[in-house]
């Protein structure tokens, strides 16, 4: 979708649509030359599974001759605006972390923990003992909570697996989820999270085995939309990172990667020479890293549950990214050691909190800009004609509450298609 403002028209007579959402505010996130791409006192068209018409309801008082719907929805006053998306999250997985809460909060770093074998291992141990059922009935009630909070699309990642039949269930257990729930799912391969304790004295062994085994396997089985890394000093160099984008682009594959959460590694510079659709986290991001993301279009997308979590004081630099053009995501990192954050309207307001965003740069970042990080900026993040009708409606006044209130949900209710 460019930039350029929307513009309304009445329909064309003869106009059929499957449904029709009348008396409605819609918040499109698009360009209209209004905060949010607000259109009020208005009505959105719905046709085989797509957004077919929208604008001011009163261009369809003034020619009621020139459609029809087969069925007309009385929005109640309500405001609509796209189904939200999560674009990072580790949701699936085997066991938690409370226990590593308690240390954190104690004193321990999560650099300390991470040495002393927790953090993400403790979370592997406990995703290889459990099947891809096991694992689906873990994970299913976080899902449901993001779902009742307007989410339609959600990332998931694997990466608490680190072996190929277990990488292998995490992403069968994440494709079953867009098969049993409303939701369509995005999977990303995070094969590069971590040292599997069989590697710890043999990383080229691991990367050999993630490179020529792993990854083009599970690629094969059409279990991976995109893949990722853990570009970080407790985790994977820049060198080996490159060798994973290299094997994801051999296989076609966009890539991503979480960015200098801990310290500056030059993470995003290489995910932007690699074009890749976003790069996580970004406290420690350089100038450098900011002006190749701008360049090469990679989203920055921000996790602020983990930084509320881990309790840090560097903040992303939101400034420099907002000056360079590079568009904002934000997302709920959910995860059981670092984000065990299961509501994608907390962590809106988490980033207006802590790291100074306003509503609406917010809702973008969980609608239009989510959209573009996960490659579905044509057909999802907007309403606009020509996107999927996915939409949610809320009980608010105005579109600033889904960042105002914290543990509240005022979703009314969810169209999918």
């Amino acid at each position: 979708m460019s930039e350029t403002a929307l513009t309304f028209q009445p329909p064309a007579p003869g106009t059929c649509w499957d449904r029709l959402f009348a008396n409605v505010h819609l918040a499109t996130m698009a360009s209209t030359g209004q905060p949010y791409g607000a259109i009020e006192n208005a009505a959105l068209a719905v046709k085989d599974g797509r957004i077919a018409w929208l604008g001011p309801q009163a261009l369809l008082e003034e020619h009621p001759g020139n459609w029809r719907a087969a069925e007309t929805m009385n929005g109640g006053g309500r405001w609509v605006t796209p189904g939200l998306i999560d674009c990072h999250t580790h949701i699936i997985y085997g066991g938690n972390r409370a226990k590593e809460f308690e240390q954190r909060l104690q004193g321990a770093s999560y650099e300390d923990i991470a040495r002393q074998g927790g953090g993400i291992l403790s979370t592997v141990n406990a995703t290889r003992a459990a099947s891809v059922e096991e694992l689906l009935a873990q994970s299913l009630p976080r899902i449901e909570a993001l779902l009742a909070e307007g989410v339609t699309v959600l990332e998931i990642k694997s990466g608490y697996g680190l072996s190929l039949d277990a990488e292998r269930n995490m992403l069968r257990a994440a494709r079953r989820v867009g098969e049993q729930l409303p939701v369509t799912v995005k999977t990303t391969f995070l094969g590069a999270h971590a040292l599997p304790p069989e590697f710890k004295e043999n990383r080229a062994g691991y990367l050999r085995l993630l490179c020529e085994d792993m990854l083009p396997a599970l690629a094969a089985e059409g279990l991976v939309d995109a893949v990722d890394a853990f570009c970080e000093r407790i985790a994977f160099t820049t060198e080996e990172t490159r060798t994973v984008f290299e094997t994801a682009r051999n296989l076609g594959l966009p890539v991503k990667l979480h960015a200098e959460q801990i310290s500056d590694m030059n993470g995003a510079a290489l995910a932007a020479e690699f074009g890749a659709l976003s790069a996580d986290h970004l406290e420690h991001v350089s100038p450098a890293g900011i002006a190749a993301m701008a360049q090469n279009g990679t989203v920055a997308v921000l996790l602020p549950g983990a930084f509320y979590f881990l309790r840090e004081e560097k903040k992303p630099p939101i400034k420099a990214l907002r000056e360079a053009g590079v568009p904002i995501a934000i997302a709920t990192d959910s995860n059981p050691g670092t984000s065990p954050l299961t509501s994608l309207l907390l962590a809106m307001n988490m980033a207006c909190v802590l790291f100074h965003l306003t509503p609406e740069e917010a809702l973008r970042g969980a609608t239009r800009n989510a959209a573009r990080a996960l490659g579905l900026a044509d057909t999802h993040g907007l309403l606009a004609p020509g996107y999927a009708a996915n939409f949610a409606l809320w009980n608010i006044q105005h579109p600033a509450e889904l960042s105002y209130r914290a543990g509240f949900n005022p979703c009314a209710g969810v169209v999918r298609g």
